[in-house]
């Protein structure tokens, strides 16, 4: 995403993904892991998955940024057997050039989608430029991740979007008691299982919304019990209404 705000942008908010982006112009504020944080021109920006934060100007231009959102399972991927854990990033705020000339490359035609070896490319630029600013996930340690039920999870998860899942359910797919499941589930995504679900269902009512079905259609799709329910979970997750992403979407 590439935006302008002024004022005040997002409602405190979290994502299931990374967040990696990069201020172009102006003062980006947020508030981050109990400390307030300002970016300007050229700071490189990292925010972890499921952590609190919001947005606004830092000063009376307000500011222009860019933001990549990458899933946590494929900078797992991209980091093979070099990290024990997902690099975690103690400063949301930085310097950093491999970082952003990674996000910048992913830039070069944001209205195309990336060709599979470009987008390969770029993860692996950024899954590198985490880990180098997380020592602590270089540590080898003895990994409780079966590989095998944690993906059994999640394509069960991908396939039942419109309804409830059961923890029995993920039980009897993985072989996995559902406790160790989710310790296992957020090591491996960085959140849990639920929040998950919850995400892909908004991913599918947003990317529907975009596309210019009604809001009470797109909740009863993604499996939303209201479109009162979908709207409390789309601010509390993107920091805007579902009503207000759709007209942002229609003035693309």
């Amino acid at each position: 995403m590439e935006a302008y705000f002024s004022g005040e942008a997002y409602a405190p908010h979290r994502h299931d993904t990374y967040s990696i982006g990069y201020t172009i112009n102006g003062v980006q504020s947020f508030d981050y892991r109990g400390a307030r944080a300002n970016s300007t021109r050229g700071k490189v920006i990292v925010l972890h998955p499921d952590e609190i934060h919001n947005g606004e100007a830092g000063s009376d231009e307000g500011f222009h940024y860019r933001m990549l959102y990458i899933e946590p399972s494929m900078v797992r991927g991209a980091l093979g057997q070099s990290a024990a854990a997902l690099p975690f990033v103690r400063e949301a705020v930085f310097d950093d050039s491999r970082l952003f000339r990674a996000i910048h490359a992913a830039f070069g035609d944001m209205h195309m989608a990336l060709e599979p070896v470009c987008r390969d490319e770029i993860i692996t630029l950024l899954a590198d430029g985490l880990l180098a600013n997380d020592p602590s996930a270089r540590r080898a340690s003895r990994s409780l991740i079966d590989p095998k039920s944690i993906r059994l999870a999640r394509e069960f998860l991908d396939a039942n979007l419109d309804r409830t899942v059961a923890s029995d359910e993920l039980e009897a797919i993985t072989g996995q008691d559902r406790y160790a499941l989710a310790r296992q589930f957020r090591k491996a995504f960085g959140t849990s299982p639920y929040r998950y679900l919850m995400m892909r269902r908004l991913d599918q009512a947003r990317a529907e919304i975009a596309m210019g079905q009604s809001l009470a259609d797109a909740a009863t799709n993604a499996g939303f019990s209201d479109q009162a329910h979908m709207t409390r979970r789309f601010k509390a997750n993107y920091g805007v209404s579902p009503g207000h992403w759709q007209r942002l979407a229609r003035r693309k």
